[in-house]
């Protein structure tokens, strides 16, 4: 435990009682006394606060930045208009997925947040492209942290009446209590609400004004995990990796026209041709949500099979759990082509036994932004 790494946040987390656990490195929260299920419905009922100081804040600045960027992933970052923020990922020479991140345009430099798990090896990985034109500054000054749920807007502007009028996606330096944040309206739980950069000595009065609004809860790793399997969204090392490609998990939304076959600057990124060839003819497998029949969870790892007896896998789960929201047991998984169209039965071999699962639609739980 002594090599664990701590966010500004963690004497807060001991002080109300969370359970924690080693997470990417840190000392995290996995629940507090409240416990999961309360934690995951309260924030998609009211409000959550979320520690999220573990991901990585990257800074990079210089001429071109944008264009630069643009050789690293598959997203239209040139065509991203000032102070507004895109979802994207790293790809490989196979077309694999090295990472997920979101990546804002601050006018004068792209704000950039990566996993944690991943950041020494992202941050390594930009400097090696991007350096020295343009400048990789990774910001270890500052807590992360996000406010999730349908009384987000409510809560937060009751301390910056100015984050009411942002829409999903937008960003902002925003002033809260005196600190100049970097706030953008998004999240990763499928509700409407923020993600605040703070600086790393005003985190604990910021989270401590937040949380005495009667609305918010603070919440951990384990409800953090349940809201983004139903809203459908991948964990990298899990639902993504370095060996699947945007199409395989779904992701073909994320890749802009200007990036794709036929537009203004297709291509040019790790793995281009596989990607693109995929979008254009479709993937031999891909991402499914699936529900198990009955009320047992199915966990990541179990394996697929297309018939009750016999045969050989056809795909295994990336991610499953309960989902409090849907009342039942949701997984998330592989399949081929072919068994991933909605309503199609997979079964899943659990202590030897195998039980039938319905392919269905993503998101299980519709999502709640502000566009």
């Amino acid at each position: 435990m002594s090599d664990l790494r701590r966010t500004p946040l963690h004497a807060l987390h001991i002080e109300l009682g969370a359970r924690m656990v080693p997470f990417a490195g840190y000392d995290m929260p996995v629940q507090y006394p409240s416990g999961i299920m309360t934690e995951h419905t309260h924030t998609r009922e009211k409000a959550g606060l979320f520690d999220v100081s573990h991901m990585g804040q990257v800074r990079l600045s210089g001429d071109g930045v944008a264009a630069a960027f643009e050789q690293m992933v598959p997203m239209d970052v040139q065509g991203l208009a000032e102070d507004r923020q895109r979802y994207g990922f790293f790809t490989n020479a196979e077309g694999g997925i090295e990472d997920d991140l979101m990546f804002a345009n601050r006018g004068d430099h792209l704000f950039v947040v990566v996993n944690a798990a991943c950041k020494a090896a992202d941050i390594a990985r930009m400097k090696a492209v991007l350096e020295p034109e343009v400048s990789v500054d990774p910001v270890e000054d500052r807590a992360l942290m996000a406010l999730q749920g349908p009384a987000a807007e409510t809560v937060l502007a009751a301390l910056a009446p100015a984050v009411a009028s942002m829409r999903f996606m937008d960003v902002a330096t925003v002033d809260i209590m005196g600190a100049a944040c970097w706030v953008s309206r998004s999240g990763y739980t499928g509700e409407d609400g923020y993600e605040i950069s703070v600086p790393a000595g005003m985190a604990e009065p910021v989270a401590r004004a937040l949380l005495t609004h009667d609305d918010v809860l603070p919440i951990g790793l384990g409800a953090r995990d349940s809201l983004r399997l139903e809203a459908g969204l991948c964990l990298y090392g899990h639902d993504i990796d370095s060996a699947t490609t945007p199409v395989e998990a779904g992701l073909n939304w994320a890749i802009q026209k200007a990036r794709r076959s036929g537009g203004a600057r297709a291509g040019g990124f790790p793995g281009a041709d596989r990607v693109l060839a995929q979008l254009q003819e479709g993937a031999a497998r891909k991402r499914v949500g699936l529900k198990p029949e009955g009320r047992a969870p199915m966990r990541e790892g179990v394996e697929l099979f297309g018939a009750a007896e016999g045969g050989a896998p056809v795909g295994a789960l990336t991610s499953g759990g309960f989902g409090p929201t849907v009342g039942g047991p949701v997984a998330m998984g592989y399949l081929p082509a072919a068994l991933t169209s909605e309503g199609t039965v997979v079964f899943g071999e659990l202590r030897g036994r195998r039980l039938p699962l319905t392919v269905c639609a993503l998101p299980f739980v519709a999502a709640g932004f502000k566009r």
